[in-house]
């Protein structure tokens, strides 16, 4: 019989493969996007010296949603994130999309960030 490896199990190789040519560096650090059955998060990593820089997520009080796991809310923490990446003076990042197809969620976080300043 054939079994079958979970999704999971697959988007963390995909996501394995993807990290290793993708690498944040102090000068354009990575964006990584994280999505949850009920929530979605996203963080800007310095790959080099291990830390993140920058984080935000639907769970943060200040974005105050009712659902965090729409297309909406990704929108929501997409902006957030930009904003926070502002203050920081960061303008330059490289997107990981954590195995994920570039699709929904992570399309609408991607594009709010891009429209709130962020290159990728």
């Amino acid at each position: 019989m054939i079994k079958k490896e979970s999704r999971n199990v697959a988007r963390l190789a995909r996501h394995t493969r993807v990290t290793n040519k993708v690498k944040g560096t102090s000068e354009c650090p990575r964006l990584n996007v994280f999505r949850s059955n009920s929530n979605i998060f996203a963080q800007i990593i310095d790959d080099a010296k291990g830390i993140t820089l920058v984080s935000a997520s639907s769970i943060d009080k200040e974005l105050k949603l009712k659902n965090g796991s729409n297309v909406e809310a990704a929108t929501k923490v997409g902006e957030l994130l930009a904003k926070r990446a502002k203050k920081a003076k960061i303008t330059k990042v490289t997107f990981d999309r954590g195995g994920y197809l570039y699709h929904g969620r992570v399309k609408a976080l991607a594009e709010a960030a891009r429209a709130n300043g962020l290159e990728f």
